[in-house]
């Protein structure tokens, strides 16, 4: 674990380094483009340690990305309009790599993703970004196997169904895991991510870390799964295509997984454990997290009894420098709800709070955003 931690670090200090290369822009900038820019309403900043007190900021923020904060972002928004109705939010759901992509391109306020800038794309930000945490989740093991309600896997036998090596619901990886299931001679129907998912990056991050060389396809927010597997645009896709596949099997986040009403396989963990995904066994993970100076980190593969392995989570990211005092403001009164009364949402949606040290330390960089 430790030289994964290296690893986001370095990467994210690549990423850092990239962007700081690059002068702020001044409270003057007109580089936001419409959808992003608020009302011109004057505002002054929110106490960022109220996040339940009202701002007197007005206007639209528009945001995109992460498909995992799909029900948060939509909860929350709903919640937020009671705390300040001055202000409207929208999210678009289109994965992590095109929040960015809309970030960058300044169409957008902020970013949903579920995985740091990557270094070769640091180059499209030309201002300083912070990484808000706002969740943490399970990424769920989505099946549809007939007769089979308790499945159980570990991260070889997972490298080899996503890598294609292992083609059977009865080959004898499987059945050694599940020795009193009644496991069918069906082929197994894969069930992938085509966008640039910030899933797809945690779960293959998770084969790299827990299957070691069983898992040769890599990490990144698209892989080259094989051909014989499903590719679906979005995670609700991907959990749609499982519920009316027979024999089928696929990465999902949890709270997507259990609205639609999926069955999720229990995961072996570092303790030798198998532990179902649930926003218990995802907040033991994140209990053994140590972030960044950025607040990147991975919970991927934690350690604990308790601990879901294959758990993830996601950030809101904003430019640190906005065009104006009023997009500051905004950007400030939201995320201070995200991060305040807004934990209290994730729980009922089979999500996960942030740990209370990694919380403390977003609230604080709530005042580095500024015009």
């Amino acid at each position: 674990m430790q030289f994964r931690g290296k690893q986001v670090a370095a990467d994210s200090g690549a990423v850092a380094a990239a962007i700081a290369l690059a002068a702020c822009s001044s409270s003057s900038s007109s580089s936001t483009s419409a959808p992003a820019t608020s009302s011109s309403a004057a505002a002054s900043s929110p106490a960022a340690s109220s996040p339940a007190s009202t701002s007197s900021a007005s206007g639209t923020i528009s945001g995109a990305g992460s498909t995992f904060q799909t029900n948060f972002q939509q909860q929350a928004i709903s919640g937020f309009k009671s705390v300040d109705s001055g202000i409207t939010v929208n999210y678009n759901p289109v994965g992590s790599g095109t929040g960015r992509d809309d970030l960058a391109a300044n169409t957008v306020l902020y970013a949903g993703s579920d995985s740091p800038i990557p270094s070769k794309d640091a180059s499209q930000f030309k201002k300083k970004v912070l990484y808000f945490p706002v969740q943490i989740g399970p990424i769920a093991i989505a099946y549809n196997l007939s007769g089979v309600t308790d499945l159980k896997l570990d991260a070889t036998t997972l490298a080899g169904i996503f890598s294609g090596k292992i083609t059977t619901w009865n080959d004898p990886a499987i059945k050694a895991l599940n020795p009193g299931a009644s496991l069918p001679s069906a082929s197994i129907n894969l069930e992938v991510r085509s966008d640039s998912s910030g899933t797809t990056q945690n779960f293959s991050q998770y084969l790299v870390d827990a299957a070691g060389s069983a898992w040769t396809l890599g990490t990144a927010s698209i892989v080259s799964f094989p051909k014989s597997a499903h590719a679906n645009d979005g995670g609700s896709a991907v959990a749609a295509a499982v519920k009316a596949t027979s024999d089928s099997i696929g990465y999902v986040d949890f709270s997507t997984a259990t609205a639609t009403g999926l069955t999720a396989a229990s995961i072996k963990n570092s303790a030798g454990d198998y532990v179902a995904p649930s926003s218990a066994s995802a907040a033991a993970a994140a209990t053994h997290v140590t972030p960044a100076a950025n607040l990147t980190f991975l919970t991927v593969d934690e350690p604990g009894a308790t601990s879901y392995p294959i758990t993830y989570q996601s950030w809101d990211l904003v430019y640190a420098t906005q065009p104006n005092a009023n997009d500051a403001a905004l950007l400030q009164a939201y995320l201070g709800y995200l991060l305040g009364a807004g934990q209290s949402l994730l729980t009922p949606l089979n999500l996960a709070p942030l740990p209370a040290s990694i919380d403390s330390a977003a609230k604080a960089q709530l005042s580095q955003i500024t015009s």
